[in-house]
């Protein structure tokens, strides 16, 4: 964005510290400008350092004071991602007016707040303020980067949302003890055969990756200022707040780095509100190479030294007399004077709503993410990802919504373009102890699975799936050892429906009911039973037993309906003809046929009470349908007690 007159800006207001330099600024500028002129006569060939520009006011200013370390009173920014997200998201970037050389000015972090836009570097000493005040050892720096980096342009990397966390590989425990199998022999002629022939291939080879490298350079379309692009990024050391690992992070997108990343290609020089250091390291390679010990002063020259040292930046010759470097040195050991920049403030209104424009758009590889403050749209919603089939971002596959402070819990949304299949998330507290609901339509009988947080229920119910002609549950944690149940339908009454009976009027008939049990330690297989069938229409009960570690077939038991008996309410009939077991591992007791009618009269008992269960888990899918319907068509927003610019827009309106 290059709209912005920087020249029309306002600064009457401004204390006296932005518009003229005390006594120890002024020295301090004297000591800066006798440093840049030695490491400019003893090194002609190396860029401009990037010293002391001016400010809004026009003054020069020495960038180590226009650093403001500065704890801001919110919990997100004690760490180092809170602060860089919110600089990246509260500032809009602008491009260098020169993508070569550094800018001229630099201006005050509460200037760029208060209009909420800046070059990396305006980034860069925001961003290292916060840290620095969060404890952070940070530094700003001052190198060179990819065009990419430098224009923020994401569009060929993969959106940090869809990366998946890398997957650690199960080690093995080596055997000693296993057997150790001779190697095929091979001929030692055919192996020198061999590495001759791949000798001579390789100039091939490497003419064909040289090929390869330009066609996709020039699909790349190759910058020609490579190398040359001036970026500036902030540098975390290791140490401080049990930072594990050195890395960088680019103040446009708030994402860390790490050092040998290839997107930096350079570094010039580096600072903090203490003091200014100057890489004599090559840089050829990037930044994959260095080394970032700022105490050893073959890598890093130090501007002012930090005790009785002086300068060790190299002279031109190694027959100098003595006398004349004596007369060179100067004591550059100084206390750096404190920053001349007002106290940094951010009022709650401006961190809750940090988009100036209303939203952040980012586009990424095959991906667009789109971001808004809490309370700014009616539904919740503060992020969205679209990902595309296609790089011209026309073809949706996939829409992932994510919503803050939602009274019904829900807190992100899936949607699959292709089979339009709709995944609900929900936090935990849902009255209906929901937790995901994926669904393509809020109608009954349409395809609903349903998971809940199983830990909250007494049944122990972590997940369901319903449609017109099924319902499976999944259970977790019960004492029965139940952990799935079955339920087939039959079709409606078909007159009924025509007569418009409702359908909790006009149920879907039961055909059939199955459950599946784990082992119980504590029964004897062939009492366990691993799984149980009722055939409601048909009336007939079958039951399969565990196997034990040595059998092979599992003990099953059927009870079947009598041919040509008409069934009677709470009557029993048992006899051999109805009555089909196979226990080839059981007890005498078992085949016992009072044992038998015990077991059917308590068969029959279970078996209404899950004909009831299954119409209740019936109406708990109709009641879940009803709720969620009514929570989408009136959404409501809660409101935090900790949130003060909501707390005061809701003041403002009633009022």
């Amino acid at each position: 964005v290059s709209d912005f007159d920087w020249s029309s800006i306002d600064t009457s207001h401004l204390p006296s510290s932005y518009k003229t330099n005390s006594w120890q600024e002024k020295e301090l500028l004297q000591l800066a400008d006798h440093f840049f002129q030695q490491y400019t006569h003893l090194c002609p060939d190396r860029k401009p350092l990037f010293i002391h520009p001016v400010n809004e006011c026009g003054v020069q200013k020495f960038v180590s004071t226009t650093v403001r370390p500065t704890l801001l009173p919110y919990p997100d920014m004690y760490y180092w991602s809170g602060c860089a997200s919110f600089v990246c998201d509260y500032l809009i970037m602008e491009p260098l007016k020169c993508p070569i050389t550094p800018p001229s000015s630099l201006y005050s972090p509460t200037t760029i707040l208060k209009y909420q836009r800046g070059n990396c570097f305006d980034f860069t000493v925001l961003l290292c303020s916060l840290l620095i005040g969060a404890g952070y050892d940070a530094y700003c720096v001052h190198g060179y980067a990819t065009l990419e980096m430098c224009s923020l342009d994401q569009t060929q990397e993969l959106c940090p949302r869809l990366r998946k966390p890398p997957e650690v590989p199960e080690e093995e425990d080596p055997n000693k003890y296993r057997i150790k199998y001779p190697l095929e022999p091979q001929s030692k002629f055919e192996l020198q055969q061999k590495a001759k022939k791949e000798k001579e291939d390789e100039p091939a080879q490497e003419e064909e990756t040289e090929e390869e490298v330009v066609m996709e350079v020039g699909k790349a379309k190759r910058d020609p200022l490579h190398g040359l692009r001036v970026h500036a990024w902030v540098l975390v050391l290791s140490g401080k707040r049990k930072v594990p690992e050195t890395f960088f992070i680019n103040p446009f997108t708030g994402n860390p780095h790490s050092t040998r990343d290839e997107c930096f290609l350079g570094i010039e020089s580096i600072w903090n509100h203490r003091n200014y250091w100057v890489n004599m390291q090559d840089c050829r390679k990037g930044c994959k190479d260095l080394s970032f010990d700022l105490s050893d002063p073959f890598c890093w020259e130090i501007m002012f030294s930090e005790g009785n040292e002086t300068s060790q930046l190299p002279t031109e010759s190694a027959e100098e007399d003595t006398d004349d470097m004596k007369k060179e040195e100067i004591d550059m050991s100084f206390e750096m004077p404190l920053s001349w920049v007002a106290r940094i403030r951010v009022s709650c209104r401006e961190y809750e709503n940090p988009f100036s424009q209303g939203k952040k758009v980012i586009l990424y590889d095959k991906a667009k993410l789109e971001k808004w403050a809490a309370y700014a749209n009616e539904d919740g919603l503060v992020e969205c990802l679209t990902v595309y089939a296609d790089s011209d971002y026309t073809e949706e596959l996939e829409v992932k919504e994510w919503f803050k402070h939602r009274e019904d819990l829900l807190y992100m949304r899936e949607v699959n373009k292709q089979t339009q299949l709709i995944t609900d998330h929900f936090r935990p507290g849902h009255p209906l102890l929901l937790k995901a609901h994926s669904y393509t339509s809020l109608e009954p009988e349409t395809g609903h699975t349903v998971e809940f947080y199983h830990t909250a229920r007494v049944d122990g119910l972590w997940k369901r799936f319903e449609n017109a002609a099924e319902m499976t549950e999944y259970f977790v944690g019960r004492e029965d050892f139940l952990h799935t149940r079955h339920i087939e339908f039959g079709e409606r009454d078909k007159k009924m429906e025509k007569a418009g009976i409702t359908a909790d009027a006009n149920p879907r008939p039961i055909v059939q009911i199955k459950e599946y049990f784990h082992r119980n330690p504590e029964k004897p297989a062939d009492e366990d039973i691993e799984e149980r069938i009722f055939m409601v229409i048909d009336d007939i009960i079958q039951l399969t037993y565990h196997l034990e570690l040595h059998d092979t077939i599992a003990s099953q038991v059927a009870f079947c309906r009598v041919i040509g008996r008409e069934k009677r309410e709470d009557e029993i009939f048992l006899s051999r003809e109805n009555t089909v077991k196979y226990q080839p591992w059981s007890s005498e007791k078992h085949k016992n046929m009072l044992h038998l009618y015990d077991l059917l009269w308590e068969l029959r008992a279970e078996q209404k009470e899950l004909k009831q269960q299954v119409r209740d888990s019936e109406a708990e899918m109709l009641n879940i349908l009803m709720v969620r319907e009514e929570e989408e068509a009136n959404i409501k927003l809660s409101v935090s007690v900790y949130s003060n610019a909501k707390r005061g827009q809701e003041h403002e309106a009633t009022v």
